[in-house]
C-alpha cells in the first residue's frame, strides 16, 4: 500500500464557492467543474463550506482537498481522483471566513446543496419562513448562521466594495430552485436593507438547475474496498452510480466555466427537466423509500428485488406520474422510466430507505404531493401517490409495522409523531392540517382525505407489501 491519498493543494484563487460540501455535490458537480477545468484550462477552483460540522473538512484537509470519486457500476467500479478543491471553511467556527471568501473578487458563482431545509422556507409556498430560529438571528446579526443569510450578507459585502454580484446556483431538488432561492433572498435582504434588496433584485442571477445521480452514502466497508482497489487510504471518498446530468438555465451574472464541453445541458428553461426529475425519480425514491422501510427493506436495490415493489413503481410512472408531465425537448418520458428502473435496481448502488426517508416533510410538497394536487384537479385518481403519502405519515408516527421504534429524522418530527392516532381518519386530519407541507388544493379536498384515509388504514391493517401490491 502506498499510504493515504494525498495532492498538494494549489494556491491558485478559487471562482466559486460551494455551500453545502456534502457527498452530492462532491459526486456531481465538483465533477463536471473539474472535467471543464481540464477541458478548457479554465480555473474555476472550488473553496467548500460546511454549514455545520468540521468532519468533512478534517478528512479532506489532511489529503491536500484531494479525494477519490468511486462510480459503482453493474460490471464493475472505476475510480478518479478529484483535486478541484481549493480550501474548505466551517461557518460555525469562522463566519467571516466564509463571507470574505463569498466576497472575494474571484469568486464568481455561489453554489449551494443545503438540502430542501437549509432554505429556511415554507415548502408548501415557497417563501421565507422569517420565524425560523436562524433567519431572525441573521436579520440583527452580521455574522449569519443560515444559507440565505450568508447569500444576504456576502452580496451585501460586495455591494459596499463595488463588486458585481455572483450568480447564486441552487443545486438542491427544489422545483424551480433558482427562483425560490431568489425568493427567500430578496424577502430576507428586504428585511435587513431594502437598498440592497433592489441592487440584488436589479443585477443577481439565479438560474435553475436540475441534478441527477444517485450517491449513497459512503460506509467503512467501503474505505476498505477502494484502498484494496487503488493502493491509497482515501477518509474522505465518495460512491455514486454511472448515470449524471446536469441541466442549467445559462444566465450568470459574472461569466461561468464551459460546461457544455463536459456534458452540461444549458437551456433557456430548466422547469420540464426539473419536474421530470423531481416526479418521476425523486417522487419514486421517496415512494420506494417510505413503502420499502417499513416492509423491512434496508436498500432501494432491496426494495426492487421484491417483485411487488418493482410492479408498484412501474405502475406509478405509467399510470401517475407520466400523464401528469409535459415532455422536455428530446425526452422520452417512457424511455426514462425504464431507465430510472434499472438504476433503482442497480445492486452496486447500496442507496438505504433510512437516508431517502429523511426530511420527509421538506421534500413530499414537490416530489408527491404536486403531482397528487395536478391529477386530482383534472379529475384523475391517484392510490399509489397516496399510499406513499400514508406510508410517509406511517413512517412519522416513529415505529415500524413491527412495533419497533423509527429514529425520524425531519425538522417536524416531534410535531408529526404527536399527530398519530389509533384511529386513521383523526391521523389523516392532523397530518393534513399542516400547512408548511399540504397546499390549500389538498387540505380542503374531503376526496382526497377520505383516499388517503383508507389508504392508511390498508396499510395499518394489511402492511406495506401487502398495500402495495395491488
Amino acid at each position: 500500500m502506498q499510504g493515504r491519498l494525498h495532492r498538494p493543494p494549489s494556491d491558485a484563487p478559487a471562482g466559486i464557492v460551494h455551500l453545502g460540501l456534502g457527498a452530492f455535490f462532491r459526486a456531481h458537480g465538483a465533477v463536471f467543474i473539474a472535467e471543464a477545468m481540464e477541458a478548457t484550462d479554465g480555473d474555476w477552483g472550488i473553496i467548500g463550506v460546511s454549514l455545520q460540522s468540521p468532519g468533512t473538512r478534517d478528512r479532506l484537509k489532511a489529503q491536500g482537498w484531494a479525494y477519490t470519486a468511486l462510480e459503482l457500476g453493474p460490471e464493475g467500479e472505476a475510480s478518479q481522483v478529484v483535486t478541484v478543491l481549493r480550501d474548505v471553511l466551517v461557518a460555525p467556527e469562522d463566519p467571516q471566513a466564509v463571507l470574505d471568501a463569498m466576497a472575494a473578487p474571484t469568486v464568481r458563482i455561489i453554489s449551494l446543496t443545503v438540502t430542501e431545509k437549509g432554505y429556511c422556507h415554507e415548502p408548501s409556498t415557497g417563501r421565507l419562513n422569517a420565524d425560523h430560529p436562524d433567519i431572525r438571528h441573521d436579520i440583527s446579526n452580521p455574522l449569519p448562521k443560515s444559507a440565505p443569510g450568508f447569500l444576504v450578507r456576502a452580496l451585501q459585502a460586495r455591494r459596499a466594495a463595488n463588486l458585481p454580484p455572483f450568480t447564486v446556483l441552487c443545486c438542491d431538488n427544489l422545483p424551480e430552485n433558482g427562483r425560490v432561492v431568489r425568493g427567500v433572498v430578496m424577502d430576507l435582504a428586504r428585511l435587513i436593507d431594502p437598498a440592497l434588496a433592489s441592487w440584488i433584485e436589479e443585477k443577481g442571477a439565479f438560474p435553475s438547475t436540475m441534478v441527477d445521480r444517485i450517491v449513497p452514502a459512503t460506509t467503512p466497508a467501503d474505505l476498505d474496498r477502494l484502498e484494496a482497489l487503488t493502493g491509497q487510504r482515501d477518509e474522505a471518498p465518495v460512491m455514486h452510480e454511472p448515470f449524471r446530468q446536469w441541466v442549467v438555465e445559462d444566465r450568470f451574472a459574472d461569466g461561468r466555466p464551459d460546461l457544455a464541453a463536459v456534458g452540461v445541458q444549458l437551456v433557456d428553461d430548466v422547469t420540464p427537466f426539473e419536474h421530470m426529475k423531481l416526479r418521476m425519480l425523486n417522487g419514486t425514491h421517496s415512494s420506494l423509500a417510505y413503502l420499502g422501510y417499513l416492509a423491512g427493506h434496508e436498500t432501494i436495490a432491496d426494495t426492487m428485488a421484491d417483485p411487488v415493489f418493482a410492479r408498484f413503481v412501474d405502475r406509478l410512472w405509467t399510470e401517475e406520474i407520466i400523464p401528469a408531465l409535459t415532455p422536455p425537448p428530446g425526452e422520452d418520458l417512457h424511455a426514462y422510466a425504464r431507465a430510472l428502473h434499472d438504476r433503482y435496481a442497480n445492486p452496486a448502488i447500496r442507496h438505504r430507505t433510512w437516508q431517502i426517508a429523511m426530511d420527509g416533510s421538506q421534500k413530499l410538497p414537490q416530489r408527491i404531493l404536486g403531482t397528487i394536487a395536478e391529477r386530482r384537479a383534472a379529475g384523475r385518481q391517484v392510490p399509489g401517490l397516496t399510499l406513499a403519502v400514508a406510508a410517509w405519515m406511517r413512517y412519522a408516527s416513529g415505529q415500524d409495522e413491527a412495533g419497533r421504534a423509527i429514529e425520524v429524522k425531519d425538522p417536524l418530527a416531534p410535531q408529526l409523531a404527536a399527530l398519530w392516532r389509533d384511529d386513521p381518519a383523526e391521523t389523516v386530519a392532523g397530518f393534513l392540517s399542516l400547512s408548511q407541507v399540504f397546499p390549500p388544493a389538498l387540505r380542503d379536498d374531503a376526496g382526497f382525505a377520505a383516499d388517503l384515509t383508507e389508504a392508511l388504514r390498508r396499510l395499518v391493517r394489511d402492511g406495506a407489501r401487502a398495500a402495495a401490491d395491488v
